[in-house]
């Protein structure tokens, strides 16, 4: 069994300085194999604002995996985020924008949906569907498959935000070629459930671990363990106290190919 932890949209510059250090305990304490963050590490993408997001993911004590979200390219600097959108995020967090992780039983395939030309709304190209798809079928068998990305693949009704553009035809290249999880933050709520167009593949959708910035939910971070055909999903939110606290769980498991709740 693998243990992931999926956080996002910490957005510095903005937080909520109480939640600092029971953050930083919290996923310490749980050990996970690894934090995957799925972007927005900043709120306006300056340079103290990464610095002190790199100063968290230093004092975490497991391996992390980063991709950029919309905030992490300059919003108040049009010239910057159109000539050089990710250089502030590639000096001060990583350089590999969409980095990967694979082991004996899972294979964690990072995707960059940022589009510096429209700073909202989000994009994927068939050219990386093709990447991800290729990264899981060069990873030996018997592994779960997750990708993570920025923005979410599919929007439930009433979300204002505009689902970004070529989702759709990812979410059917990824239902084809094996994908089983797609991790993604951008919209302060936190769901899971199996894509409707593709119901093969888990979405699991992060709020925001850290931001003031709440959308009618508390703080969160989502816990996954994962095995073959099989994954159980803890959700991690400070209520009243600024602790974090399990607060809703749900297991799920994969027969013929589709994701149903156990």
């Amino acid at each position: 069994m693998r243990r992931v932890l999926h956080i996002s949209d910490l957005h510095f510059g903005r937080t909520r300085e109480d939640l600092l250090e029971p953050l930083i305990e919290t996923i310490n304490r749980l050990a996970p194999d690894i934090v995957a963050f799925s972007g927005d590490l900043t709120q306006r993408a300056r340079e103290s604002q990464f610095v002190q997001a790199a100063e968290f993911v230093s004092r975490l004590e497991m391996p992390v995996l980063i991709v950029p979200g919309n905030h992490d390219t300059p919003i108040d600097n049009p010239w910057l985020r159109f000539i050089k959108p990710f250089h502030r995020y590639r000096t001060l967090i990583s350089e590999d924008l969409e980095p990967e992780y694979i082991d004996d039983e899972v294979a964690l395939v990072g995707v960059n949906t940022v589009n510096r030309f429209a700073w909202q709304s989000g994009k994927i190209s068939n050219r990386t569907i093709r990447r991800v798809c290729d990264a899981f079928a060069g990873a030996p068998d018997g592994r779960t498959h997750l990708a993570m990305m920025h923005h979410p693949l599919e929007h439930d009704p009433g979300v204002e935000k505009r689902l970004m553009r070529g989702a759709r035809a990812a979410v059917a290249c990824l239902g084809r070629c094996g994908a089983d999880v797609v991790l993604s933050g951008h919209l302060h709520n936190a769901a899971v459930a199996p894509l409707t167009a593709a119901p093969g593949v888990l979405l699991v959708q992060a709020g925001t671990g850290l931001s003031s910035r709440l959308r009618e939910e508390t703080n969160n971070f989502n816990l996954l363990y994962i095995e073959p055909e099989r994954i159980k999903v803890e959700r991690y939110g400070a209520c009243e106290r600024p602790r974090f606290e399990i607060i809703q769980t749900a297991r799920f498991a994969k027969a013929k190919g589709v994701w149903r709740e156990v």
